[in-house]
């Protein structure tokens, strides 16, 4: 029993006994394999790519003849060198997107600097130095080294760097200008890369979820150079070696648990099924095809609410889900590998979901984690950039909901559907209307809106069943966008492990636009700890009327009932369509004296003022967009609005300058307090618009 006891300790949420015995046998299974793992591993390092027979017996020749001539298996149109295909040039369709991936390429090959997520300007200095700290990270066995370090370093710098994404920019590049020396750029950093990199040493094989997204790229660039004119059957040999080891220590370190399953166990199974379907040539190919897919299914059907929501509480791991399963369903359809219409209509609903909470600027607010994340980044994309994604879904559902006008047509179109996918999509009627105000119960969000109108109401718990990992403390808070502009934001993420104590402060109750009692997170944290989060808050939804003229949304949380005298903070939002403002109703139930802080984090680049009466204007300089904030009343112990120094993050590792605003005060329970927001559009009266409102009750 006390193996049962240590995993229970060390697992969060409620765990039935026959779940923490498998659990625990798992473990117990995985510790006795990885004893004699080190040998096995260098073992495998000497070992050529494992071949079927019918390819194992071909000479060296032959078998550079077979891969540059081979029509079969399909990739993604647009990628697909092979001797029969008709790829449209970029250049004739996206002529700016054109111009900027060939100067990226020419950064690759020229000065070895590409975009390294929030870094812009990083210039390569190694596979394992860390670009933060200067830290580089030991060849020791995988499974010795500490990610953890606490000393300015962050694993996920070096994790994106080592995905090899930039290899994705050479192929094209060689594809749209056949110079090779893009290809001969690409062949040197892979022998490089390889010998760095003994398989299983390093940090690079600490994570099967890595080692799969770099299988990806890499047999997105395979596609591309293996008709390159520098490929030769030496280079092939390596190649092929590479790919089988990947597969090989992916199928072995699978992070699966029967606890719960995550974007890291569904990226494992990925790889394994991309990786069976394009190279049916190794010997494990098969197996791994169809373990991927199998699992592949079974994971939407775990992490995908029936909302369409991702179980992770979070939209930038939505994205980089959505990813996952569209490119593969995409992949297995382009190679007549059959999946049941019911998971077809799930990845729907994932698409609807991305619609209704993008704002009408067309970025994404960025609940819960973010860390800029993509699958098979043919173009890089910030991390609120979500938008993309609806263009591909409108063309897998031939969907014209999911097609927005004022959005231009990504390039991945070409890459993923070649050219008459991007024909397709320009005929597709979009639609003029938008999507209107929708409630989401599995995820718990609300989008209310209207035109240009937009509040997102979140009610999400911490994610993943209640154990957290992704999630935020942002119970019942708000994000509002109008006029074109977003004006109240979810901050973002910033970093992991660089820096805890900015770690948790990205993630806790007062960066969040929503009602801090006593100090105290909504849930519990640890700081040593930066993917733990608690669930003490369960928020739920209590009410949601989304009228033709009114719209009502009530939700309440019990994160702060663990205080000495317990507190239940109910928020209810009313959107007034017609007189375009909305009423938030905070009402804190329980007994005693408590500190209260009401607040809410303004996006950047925002001027911001406090009048005398109170009120908190915001204005967009690049728009003449205003929204004004203010209670409804003037109530005597609420203090003058104080404005704090904040940051907001919308890529992984950069953040930018911000404020928010906080009414402060202490009141015996309990205690209710009302605020108007007020969008105000260029020409209008804005005393006269917050007179309205604050006459206005709901």
């Amino acid at each position: 029993m006390s193996i049962i006891r240590k995993i229970r300790r060390a697992i969060r949420g409620e765990v039935s006994p026959r779940t923490a015995l498998l659990e625990g046998a798992r473990r117990t299974q995985k510790a006795t394999q990885r004893r004699g793992e080190p040998a096995r591993l260098q073992q495998q390092a000497k070992e050529s790519a494992r071949l079927t027979p019918n390819f194992s017996d071909l000479s060296p020749n032959s078998l550079l003849e077979h891969f540059q001539t081979r029509t079969e298996p399909h990739f993604f149109p647009g990628l697909d060198r092979g001797p029969q295909s008709v790829v449209a040039p970029l250049h004739r369709l996206f002529p700016e997107d054109t111009a900027m991936l060939i100067a990226s390429a020419d950064r690759i090959t020229d000065k070895h600097e590409w975009p390294l997520l929030g870094l812009l300007d990083h210039t390569f200095i190694g596979w394992h130095r860390d670009p933060l700290s200067g830290y580089e990270w030991p060849r020791d066995f995988y499974s010795d080294i500490n990610l953890q370090r606490n000393d300015g370093s962050d694993v996920r710098f070096i994790w994106e760097l080592n995905r090899l994404g930039h290899f994705l920019k050479l192929a094209l590049a060689y594809s749209e200008t056949g110079e090779q020396r893009y290809s001969a750029e690409f062949f040197r950093q892979l022998d490089i890369w390889e010998a760095e990199n003994p398989f299983g040493y390093g940090v690079n094989w600490n994570c099967a979820m890595e080692v799969a997204l770099r299988a990806l790229n890499l047999l997105g660039a395979f596609a591309i150079f293996r008709n390159a004119s520098d490929l030769d059957t030496s280079r092939l040999a390596r190649l092929l070696r590479i790919f089988d080891r990947h597969g090989r220590f992916i199928r072995e370190h699978l992070e699966f648990s029967y606890v719960a399953t995550s974007n890291h166990y569904l990226s494992d199974v990925v790889g394994l099924l991309w990786l069976g379907i394009m190279l049916p040539e190794l010997e494990d190919a098969q197996e791994w095809r169809e373990f991927g897919l199998r699992e592949l299914m079974r994971e939407m059907t775990k992490q995908v609410l029936p909302d369409g929501a991702d179980c992770e509480s979070s939209t930038g791991y939505h994205r980089l889900v959505l990813e996952l399963f569209g490119y593969s369903f995409l992949l297995c359809h382009l190679n007549a590998i059959e999946i049941e219409e019911q998971y077809w209509e799930k990845l729907r609903r994932m698409f609807g979901y991305l619609r209704a909470y993008l704002r009408p600027d067309g970025l994404a607010p960025l609940l819960g984690d973010s860390d800029s994340g993509q699958v098979f980044p043919l173009r890089r994309r910030s991390g609120n950039d979500h938008g993309y994604l609806l263009a591909i879904g409108a063309l897998l559902f031939d969907d014209p909901q999911l097609k927005i006008d004022r959005l231009p047509i990504p390039p991945e179109l070409l890459w993923f559907f070649g050219e008459q996918g991007v024909m397709k999509y320009e005929a597709l009627t979009s639609d003029k209307k938008g999507p209107g105000s929708q409630l989401f119960p599995d995820a718990g969000v609300c989008v209310v809106r209207d035109s240009d109108r937009y509040l997102l109401f979140n009610a999400s718990d911490a994610g993943l069943n209640g154990r957290g990992s992704h999630g935020h403390n942002d119970a019942l808070s708000i994000e509002v966008s109008a006029g074109g502009c977003a004006f109240i934001v979810d901050p973002g993420t910033y970093v992991y492990t660089a820096d805890l104590q900015q770690r948790h402060l990205f993630r806790s109750t007062a960066y969040h636009s929503t009602v801090e009692v006593d100090e105290t997170e909504q849930n519990s944290t640890s700081k040593e700890m930066p993917f733990v989060i608690g669930n003490e808050a369960a928020p739920r939804m209590l009410e949601c009327d989304l009228g033709p003229d009114i719209e009502v949304v009530t939700a309440e949380h019990y994160g702060y009932r663990r205080l000495t005298h317990p507190v239940t903070h109910r928020r209810r939002v009313v959107f007034n369509k017609t007189r375009r403002y909305w009423l938030v109703v905070d009402q804190l139930n329980g007994k005693g004296d408590h500190d209260l802080s009401f607040r809410f984090q303004f996006a950047p680049g925002l001027e911001t003022n406090v009048s005398s009466d109170g009120v908190v204007e915001l204005f967009a300089k690049t728009s003449g967009a205003r929204l004004l904030i203010g209670t409804t009343k003037n109530i005597v112990q609420v203090q003058q609005p104080e404005l704090e120094a904040r940051f907001s993050s919308r890529d992984y590792g950069s953040k930018e300058a911000s404020a928010s605003a906080r009414w402060s005060l202490r009141s015996v329970l309990p205690f209710a307090l009302s605020f108007v927001i007020v969008p105000v559009s260029a020409g209008e009266d804005a005393a006269e618009r917050l007179s309205l409102a604050r006459s206005w009750e709901g």
